[in-house]
């Protein structure tokens, strides 16, 4: 037998496959329903984890030169008076300059160092020139002794990155 349109062909296709496929089972009756046993008591409600608060950055730690600065006219911009941010800078106050390179790492605006040396915290509120790398200059108000004994050390600092704001995902 030839076939010679293609509707000739898918007729024959589908003859033989059903031929291939097997009769249906008979259906079996229904069965009983098995016996029930009496219902546990629901469990509990699952008690959220706690979550553990984000784990604190860890502190970076950075061995640098370290010299001294006065608020004087002949000593910054402003009179001495300001620093690289426009912040006042007053005698008393614990805050010292960071070299460009250390702005890149975290030591930004407002970040506190501890100073090897040094009693508390200080607050980054000024910049140095950018002829400076792995530096800090500690302000010493107008205290110009306090400033030539310090003189020019090597010492580490230590900060804590600042945190990054959460993305709204």
């Amino acid at each position: 037998m030839t076939l010679r349109t293609p509707l000739a062909l898918v007729a024959a296709a589908l003859a033989l496959s059903c031929s291939s496929i097997s009769p249906t089972p008979p259906r079996e009756a229904p069965r009983a329903p098995a016996p029930v046993a009496p219902a546990e008591p629901a469990p509990a409600p699952a008690q959220p984890e706690a979550v553990a608060p984000p784990a604190a950055p860890e502190a970076t730690q950075l061995r640098v030169t370290a010299t001294a600065y006065n608020s004087l006219p002949s000593q910054g911009v402003g009179s001495g008076k300001h620093g690289a941010w426009g912040d006042r800078l007053e005698p008393g106050m614990k805050t010292i300059a960071v070299s460009r390179d250390l702005l890149e790492l975290g030591l930004t605006r407002g970040v506190t160092v501890e100073i090897e040396g040094l009693p508390g915290h200080y607050t980054v509120m000024d910049r140095l020139p950018s002829r400076w790398s792995r530096r800090i200059d500690i302000h010493m108000g107008k205290d110009v002794r306090a400033a030539r004994r310090w003189g020019k050390r090597e010492v580490h600092i230590r900060w804590n990155p600042p945190e990054m704001p959460a993305s709204a995902d």
